[in-house]
């Protein structure tokens, strides 16, 4: 996956390719040649490609890994305050706090919509628990929310139900 280091260097390429069309466009129009206003939108597009390539130069794409984590997957997010990921059914309530962690540090984020309107965003941990009957339950494990004590030395607030727990199948 390409880092931010790479999207600068490319930008620095971009930028230069987009100043030699425009020294070609200013010839263009210096010779009245007539294919010169296609070249402006050429440099144009040009220009906007650049733009874009200096803007994902600062989006950081890595994601923090909290070690003793394991794989999740967002199955929701509604943009603003609710999120919700899905955890594989044998997982422990020490690999959820982790997990929970990680997905904080990875989802929760200043751009958010809820944050706004002062609402509290929220990402809920549940896996699918298939019953004997044939029947598949959505069990909630867990959530993790921003802390909402602002001198908090804990940043994040984890509530882990113990009771969901019991209800996933024994290995």
């Amino acid at each position: 996956m390409p880092t931010p280091a790479d999207f600068l260097e490319a930008t620095k390429y971009f930028g230069i390719a987009t100043l030699a069309m425009a020294g070609i466009t200013l010839l263009a129009f210096v010779f009245g040649w007539g294919f010169r206003f296609r070249l402006v939108g050429i440099t144009s597009f040009m220009g906007v490609l650049t733009g874009g390539m200096l803007g994902l130069s600062f989006e950081p794409f890595t994601r923090t890994v909290v070690p003793g984590s394991v794989p999740y997957s967002t199955v929701y997010d509604s943009g603003a305050t609710q999120i919700v990921i899905k955890v594989s059914d044998d997982i422990t309530p020490s690999e959820l706090e982790a997990t929970l962690q990680q997905a904080a540090s990875n989802l929760l984020k200043p751009s958010r919509l809820g944050g706004m309107r002062g609402e509290t965003p929220t990402i809920r941990a549940r896996t699918i628990v298939h019953e004997p009957e044939g029947i598949s339950k959505l069990v909630y494990l867990g959530q993790v929310q921003p802390s909402s004590k602002a001198n908090s030395d804990q940043p994040l607030s984890i509530e882990i139900s113990e009771k969901a727990f019991t209800e996933l199948p024994q290995s």
